[in-house]
């Protein structure tokens, strides 16, 4: 990819023209206006837009946050028809009304105005005495100016986890400065809810999900009715990717939902004993589409029901790992990693507060350094839940995924050569990202500061260039994360205030919400409406290519979404067809004939001797192009195999082959051959059994 320097160089406004002395009007200029009149009256002005400021609302509430960008929205797609625009695909705009209504203070809206949306916990009143959860997430003794509006000399602010920081206001400011795509995870966590001293409801996730999709459908009739009505506004859900790209090309915000949660569908698991069925995932995802989700994480933070989660670093890793057994009776465990991708280690400081809440002679278990990975991986009804998405063409966010589960939901998403998966907040381990792009899916990185974010862009820069992909960033703005901070007044390469949008349409200057006026070099990213300093400030650390990659995130991430809405299952041609193996293992009661591992059944399997040299082979009936085989293996699998192909059934050639499997779902794909008959050869076992397939697939596609 060509690096190229800064098209649009920071600049000033253009000054505003001084008011000139009355004039008398000439006869001629009388007749130019008379004709300039008559043209207006006709049709437009050649070349004048037929919405001339159509970003600006015809009613604002009064007094509001300014928004302190000047220009006109860029509409449209680029020379190829590609959208234009940066994707955040982690944000969380209505977790105020999750975790009990009272853990993160503020409303991104509301219909009384900037003061009542911007206001403080009840309980943090006076001076922040009794904010517990700003205490145990910042440190210090909790204390700070509970006011927000108008004077906000606390908060919002880029180490304050508690406040809101994506009020109506500030995502437009980024939407104005190039921002296209939002992702609104709808998020809560029902243990935190149950332990956090101050709640105003129920701690039920569903809930609060569902609370907060209403809640989020709400904000956009608000943002509508300030332009003249319903569809007007530019905050604008969608629920496919084909109207995602007709809000784009007009210039507005898709805004997509997502869920982020523990135990959605109630999968909960208690002494390792799952608390849902299969019907209650099927009822819980048909209800979620409905809604209008689109993507979601299968775990947060928990392990439950459907797999287990990537560990959290320091006392706040204590602190949920606290939680953890609150909810479901187990710590987290570990083992040795199977290959070179890990989880985050376990934090092992020591978190006082949360371990408080521990039974009387219960205490977090220490763990060994070298085992880094969570036993725990995709269950059988995290499978279900992974195959019951893809069913509905939703997107499955592997970030919060424990090493073990996202293999193996890369193992199934590769069977059905399924696009939609998404890696939105630097939560998956970088040794999957190729895996991720080889099936069409979509990473973003956490909103870091821009020298740490940017080096992480350029650690994947060659494989975006690779596979022809932009880039992401998830802000996690009320997710209880931590923002970039300050790099200083006396940094060498400052944002320089006013400076250009990326498409250099539009001029961004420093934010001023009531007193209160935000300078990125000295506050850092303090609230949603700083987002495009951040990018500017990436800018001028990282270099234009990053922002760059930024800037075609809309385009790939909506490339993920339209190629998961059209996917198709392939057809196996090898399902039910004549079959002949080796040898099969024998027995009285049940069958391990070779046709069992294409009857459909997952509960079948066809078995061989205990020895290295064997084979499965299948007639496809007539000849076709084959590129994909998938097994299922049985705990005895093949560590080395081969695909073989053949047109008679004498003559064979090797297609694909592996010295290193690991048993579960394997897929192999290879550049179409012309087959007839397609051969599995076992050379070496990953057992002291034989070889045991459940089902086997072969596609052309």
């Amino acid at each position: 990819m060509n690096r190229r320097p800064h098209a649009h160089p920071p600049q000033a406004p253009r000054p505003v023209p001084r008011p000139r002395a009355h004039r008398r009007r000439t006869p001629l200029a009388v007749l130019s206006l008379l004709l300039g009149l008559l043209a207006t009256v006709l049709g437009p002005v050649p070349g004048a837009s037929a919405d001339a400021d159509w970003w600006n609302p015809t009613a604002r509430p009064a007094p509001d946050s300014q928004i302190n960008v000047t220009g006109e929205p860029f509409k449209g797609t680029d020379a190829q028809g590609n959208v234009r625009g940066f994707v955040d695909a982690h944000d969380h705009i209505m977790s105020n009304e999750g975790f009990g209504g009272r853990l993160i203070c503020g409303k991104p809206f509301s219909d009384l105005g900037v003061a009542d949306a911007l206001k403080d916990c009840p309980e943090h009143y006076p001076d922040g005495t009794l904010a517990i959860f700003d205490f145990i997430t910042k440190g210090g003794d909790g204390k700070h100016d509970p006011d927000g509006w108008p004077t906000f000399k606390d908060w919002p602010a880029h180490d304050s986890l508690t406040h809101q920081q994506n009020y109506y206001a500030w995502i437009e400011r980024a939407w104005r400065g190039g921002q296209r795509v939002l992702v609104n995870d709808l998020v809560t966590n029902g243990v935190i809810c149950s332990v956090y001293f101050f709640k105003d409801r129920g701690c039920d996730e569903m809930t609060a999900i569902r609370l907060e999709a209403k809640k989020s459908y709400d904000m956009q009739a608000f943002v509508d009715k300030m332009y003249g009505g319903p569809g007007k506004g530019w905050f604008r859900i969608v629920t496919d990717s084909a109207q995602a790209r007709e809000v784009v090309k007009q210039g507005k915000l898709a805004v997509v939902l997502g869920v982020e949660t523990s135990e959605p569908f109630g999968c909960k698991q208690i002494l390792d004993i799952a608390q849902c069925s299969r019907q209650d995932i099927d009822r819980g995802l048909d209800e979620l589409y409905n809604l209008g989700v689109r993507s979601m994480f299968l775990c947060h933070k928990f392990d439950n029901a459907l797999c287990g989660v990537r560990f959290d670093e320091g006392a706040l890793g204590t602190a949920i790992n606290v939680g953890q057994f609150l909810s479901t009776g187990t710590f987290w465990k570990t083992e040795q990693c199977a290959g070179p991708q890990h989880d985050n280690p376990i934090g092992l400081a020591p978190a006082a507060n949360a371990e408080k809440e521990l039974p009387a002679g219960v205490a977090v278990p220490s763990y060994a350094s070298g085992a880094q990975c969570n036993t725990r991986g995709l269950t059988e009804l995290g499978d279900y839940a992974v195959r019951g998405m893809m069913k509905r063409k939703m997107m499955l966010e592997l970030d919060h995924m424990s090493v073990k589960a996202a293999g193996q939901a890369f193992d199934i998403l590769e069977t059905e050569s399924y696009p939609g998966v998404i890696s939105s907040h630097s939560w998956m381990d970088l040794g999957w990202t190729e895996r991720l792009y080889k099936l069409g899916g979509f990473a973003a990185a956490y909103m870091g500061g821009s020298e740490g974010f940017s080096a992480e862009a350029k650690r994947t820069d060659a494989l975006r260039d690779k596979y022809g992909v932009g880039y992401g960033y998830g802000t996690d703005m009320n997710g209880v994360g931590g923002w970039p901070g300050p790099r200083g007044a006396n940094t060498p390469n400052p944002v320089v205030y006013p400076f250009r949008s990326t498409d250099g349409g539009s001029v961004i200057d420093k934010q001023t919400t009531g007193q209160r006026t935000w300078d990125l070099n000295t506050d850092g990213a303090s609230h949603y409406g700083l987002v495009p300093d951040w990018i500017e400030d990436i800018r001028l650390v990282g270099g234009q290519g990053v922002v760059d990659d930024l800037f075609k995130g809309a385009e790939s991430y909506l490339r993920t979404w339209g190629s998961s809405e059209q996917h198709k299952a392939g057809v196996n041609l090898a399902a039910n067809t004549a079959s002949a193996a080796s040898t099969s293992e024998w027995n009285p009661f049940v069958s391990y004939a070779p046709g069992r591992a294409v009857d459909g059944d997952k509960g079948s399997r066809w078995a061989s001797d205990w020895s290295d040299d064997q084979w499965i082979q299948f007639d496809l009936g007539s000849q076709n192009l084959v590129k994909r085989v998938t097994l299922d293996w049985e705990r005895a699998y093949a560590r080395s195999y081969r695909i073989e192909v053949s047109t008679d059934g004498a003559n064979w050639q090797t297609a694909w082959s592996t010295a290193s499997g690991d048993g579960g779902l394997d897929t192999a794909r290879f550049a179409g051959v012309p087959a007839r008959y397609v051969r599995v050869h076992g050379a070496g076992r990953g057992t002291q059994w034989g070889y045991s397939l459940y089902e086997v697939g072969v596609y052309s596609s």
